[in-house]
């Protein structure tokens, strides 16, 4: 079992110099929070394109990589807390390597399910001021993943985190990061992505397209914006 250290939602604001509609600063949700199909009840979206919906219900990153952010970035006043990386779920003890899609948790009253993990976009590079930092997030694996409500309920800090199921326990967040963003021409393990039954449709249509193509996706304009 993890415990949920801080919840966290946001509103939308404008953020950068084109003044994009976001909802990335998120803040500290104290009390119970209702957890609905598309996500906590007081969190916002500014790009539901994107971001948000079934898929994305919950976004979940795991404070034990702000350390090795502040080493490599150097420090930050978003890094001295939790909610830098636009999540709503923040923890120690869950990381890329020990989650895996289709992961079951009772959340409170809640149970949610791993369904894909996270892309970066540019909007980092503004909430970093650092110009490549969606890169450098991709490239790292350090990326957190999202949920789908199964059951919605009252969430709160402090609640457990507890895994109730793992039908996948191979596919790691890890792992499917490493065949996206590495490993990319594993037609093999392309092959089984692209029916693994847990994993949000999007992802598994990256597979599907690779397997059609033999090419890779231009992801220039998700990291530069």
């Amino acid at each position: 079992m993890t415990v949920i250290d801080t919840i966290l939602t946001g509103s939308i604001a404008p953020l950068g110099p084109r003044a994009a509609p976001s909802a990335i600063n998120k803040l500290p949700s104290t009390g119970k929070n209702w957890l609905g199909s598309e996500g906590f009840i007081k969190d916002a979206q500014g790009d539901r394109k994107n971001h948000g919906g079934p898929e994305k219900a919950v976004h979940h990153y795991a404070y034990d990589h702000y350390d090795g952010w502040k080493q490599e970035i150097g420090e930050r006043i978003i890094l001295n807390h939790a909610g830098a990386f636009g999540e709503n779920l923040s923890t120690t003890g869950l990381t890329e390597e020990t989650v895996a899609i289709g992961d079951v948790f009772q959340a409170g009253d809640a149970v949610i399910q791993v369904s894909q993990g996270r892309q970066p976009c540019w909007k980092l590079n503004i909430r970093f001021d650092t110009g490549d930092m969606a890169l450098r997030v991709q490239r790292s694996g350090r990326t957190g993943w999202y949920y789908r409500v199964l059951q919605e309920g009252n969430v709160q800090a402090g609640d457990t985190l507890q895994r109730i199921e793992r039908p996948s326990p191979e596919w790691t967040i890890r792992k499917a990061w490493h065949l996206l963003y590495v490993d990319t021409m594993n037609l093999a393990e392309l092959a089984v992505m692209a029916e693994l039954e847990h994993l949000a449709q999007n992802w598994r249509d990256y597979a599907i397209k690779r397997l059609a193509s033999r090419k890779v996706e231009d992801w220039s304009r998700r990291l530069q914006g």
